[in-house]
């Protein structure tokens, strides 16, 4: 792959909602993220998510719906954004079970700064924050399974 085709490649990503896209061309791999907050939402994030992943389990949904239909009484929902999981998989705080959590009620972050990890079929996927911002609330424990498109965190923007 020539260079004009990697820039015109790197222009179309910027361009479109395409979070993030892998390329293999023989020995050649190229590793794209486009890191433009898009916000489709009023008070969510872009997720980020394969097909296979869109699926919901019922039991996780169910209490899902429940829990969040009290949070957003508690929550001012113009304030705050949601960082959303992007996947079905398995919540973590922390790198490794000795390890510090990523993040604590009260820290402020930066985009692209490791929130928490979600394990997927055996695959671990780093949780990015598209938005700086100041953790308000953590709403999974951890080690628990999420769905797609539960919220994880409550972030305000305007810290």
């Amino acid at each position: 792959m020539d260079y004009k085709n990697i820039k015109s490649l790197i222009q179309f990503i910027s361009k479109s909602d395409i979070y993030e896209i892998m390329i293999k061309i023989g020995e050649t791999k190229i590793h794209i993220k486009n890191k433009i907050f898009i916000k489709k939402k009023k008070n969510t994030l872009n997720p980020i998510f394969t097909n296979n992943q869109r699926k919901r389990s019922s039991h996780i949904s169910d209490f899902y719906d429940n829990f969040s239909k009290l949070e957003e009484k508690n929550i001012e929902k113009d304030r705050y954004l949601t960082i959303k999981s992007p996947m079905i998989g398995t919540f973590y705080r922390r790198p490794h079970p000795d390890k510090d959590p990523f993040v604590n009620v009260g820290d402020k972050i930066k985009i692209g700064e490791k929130v928490c990890v979600i394990e997927a079929m055996k695959l671990f996927n780093d949780i990015e924050s598209e938005v700086d911002g100041k953790i308000v609330k953590i709403l999974v424990e951890d080690s628990s399974p999420v769905d797609y498109d539960q919220p994880l965190f409550i972030l305000d923007p305007n810290y």
